[in-house]
Parts: structure tokens; sequence; C-alpha cells
């Protein structure tokens, strides 16, 4: 759905994007990870079409972004960090004008609106002037009018930001319900873990590049970043403990009132080596699972200097 071959922008000497390439399959989600500065909003731009590259090809749908504008934007919703919203309108005519910009004809429109606004849980503020709404209510209603056109692709640059906790869960229900939808989205957030819960792949860029891309298990096992596995057992936790510290890609074991937590860093195949030696020494296993939502100790192991080559 989205190839990026070679993306560069520069201004002057300096290097906002390098030889980015990058490609995102139909239905994915994707979770575009880097510091302040990084390009990730640059590289959201050019697939906005609202920033044309130095050199190098992008395209969505099959659409270059340079020589088909147009064509890429009935295909894609886009959503900025900063976004401005017209505080005079209500949240009905809000949709409506931006339904009319796409060409939608009133019946249409009629029917549409009611759904987008049952969607992102705003129906009761359908009669509301946006001036009312609360910061993450106006979040919800722009992400409303990125789907007016039914758009293939999201491209949503931090839609979190600024958000409270309660804001940040109905905007992550929402995006979940947007998956199931089948949509290809493209987000960014510096809340790692919870983008962790939503995506499906991942992206890091550093300095303009593109260190790091794939499953986020996937690039765990290349960097061998340490997982945590908790284990359960009927009796003999502490025996357990001591048991499992000699075993191969255990670097740290500890228990408490919870279970034992195990520093790990095989992949899946070695997970299940451990469990079976484990069952094998007698011990009756009540849970054994992966901590979960690690992303943001794979994004601080691949950005704190190590080598690239082996991830891009």
């Amino acid at each position: 759905m989205i190839e990026i071959q070679n993306l560069t922008k520069t201004y002057g000497n300096f290097e906002a994007l390098k030889s980015v390439n990058l490609s995102i399959d139909k239905g994915t989600v994707f979770g575009f990870v880097g510091p302040n500065g990084a390009g990730k909003t640059t590289t959201m731009s050019i697939l906005a079409t609202l920033l044309l590259p130095t050199s190098g090809i992008a395209k969505v749908g099959g659409f270059d972004v340079t020589e088909h504008p147009h064509e890429v934007r009935k295909k894609i919703g886009y959503m900025p960090d900063f976004f401005g919203v017209y505080d005079q309108f209500k949240t009905t005519e809000y949709l409506h004008f931006y339904g009319a910009s796409y060409g939608i004809a009133r019946p249409e429109r009629e029917k549409l609106i009611p759904q987008l606004l049952d969607l992102v849980n705003l129906s009761d503020k359908k009669d509301s002037y946006v001036d009312s709404l609360s910061r993450g209510m106006k979040q919800r209603l722009c992400l409303a009018r990125c789907l007016v056109h039914d758009p293939d692709v999201l491209i949503l640059d931090e839609p979190a930001s600024g958000l409270d906790p309660r804001a940040r869960i109905e905007m992550r229900e929402i995006l979940k319900e947007l998956k199931l939808m089948g949509k290809t989205i493209i987000i960014s957030s510096h809340i790692l873990p919870e983008l962790a819960e939503m995506v499906d792949e991942i992206g890091v860029i550093e300095h303009g590049a593109m260190v790091a891309q794939g499953r986020v298990s996937d690039i765990q096992n290349r960097l061998r970043v340490k997982r945590v596995l908790h284990i359960r057992v009927i009796d003999r936790a502490e025996e357990l403990a001591a048991r499992i510290r000699d075993e191969a890609h255990v670097s740290q074991v500890f228990s408490d009132a919870m279970g034992i937590h195990v520093q790990f860093t095989g992949g899946d195949a070695e997970q299940s080596i451990l469990l079976g030696n484990i069952i094998a020494s007698g011990f009756q296993v009540i849970s054994y699972n992966e901590v979960q939502s690690n992303l943001e100790d794979v994004f601080l192991e691949i950005t704190k200097g190590g080598s690239h080559d082996e991830l891009a």
C-alpha cells in the first residue's frame, strides 16, 4: 500500500531525510518511532502530498505522491500533530463542509455523518459548536474529518498529543476499530507502551535515517533485547528460581508474591525449551508468559548508538 524508495529531503546543507526506504502492506498498522526532529513529520508530510521530496520515490496505493498528488489525496486521511478547527461551526456542519469539499453529495453526507460521529463517540455532540468541545473531542472530530471520504490509508501524526489519560484511551479504542475495518494506518507517538498495543510493525527513524523496521518481536530477536518472562508455579517457587538461573539465555532471576520474573535473551524457540525443562523437572506450572509492551526497551536499544546496518 505504501512504498518509499531512497526518499531524501534537504534544506540547504541539512538532510532532514537520508535515503529512507519503507514498505507497508495493506491493512497494516505501522508505528513510526523516533526522537523529536528525527524525520517522522517530514516523511508523513511527503506522503500527505504537503511537502515535495528532494529526491527518491514515495507511492500510496500505487500512485506517486509527486506525479499524481490528487489521486493520492483521495486515498489518504491526514491528521497532523497541530491542526486548526472552525470554532463557529457545529460538529455536523464541520463534517458537511469537508464532505462537500470531497464532492460527496448532501444526501450521502446525511447518512455518513451520523455514522462517523458514532464511530468517534461524538453522537451526543452533533449539535454542539466546535469551540465548546474539549481537546480530546476536537481530536476525535478531526479523526472523523479524515474519514469522511473513506480513505484506504490514515496518516496520524501524534494523534494522542496533549490528551489526558481518558482521552488517550478513547483515541486508542477508536484506532483499534479502524484497524478491524482494514484501514492501513501510519501513526507516530511518543507514548510507546500505548503504541505497542496497536501496531503490527514499527519503523525507527533517527537523524533522518530509517534504522530499523519490522515486528517488535523480530527486532527484539535481532537486537537480543532482554525479554521478561513471568512464571507462576503451584509451589517450590524459590527452588525453581534457583534452578533456572543456570539455564541458557537467562541473565537475571528474581521472585516476589506475583511469581518469578526472568530476564531472557533468547527467542521464541528458546522460551519453549525453557518451559519444557521446567516441566521436565517436576514443577507444576500455572502460567508462563512474556511481559508485553517492550517497545521502549527496543527503542532505547536501537538509539543508544549500536550498529544500525543489521536492523534497517
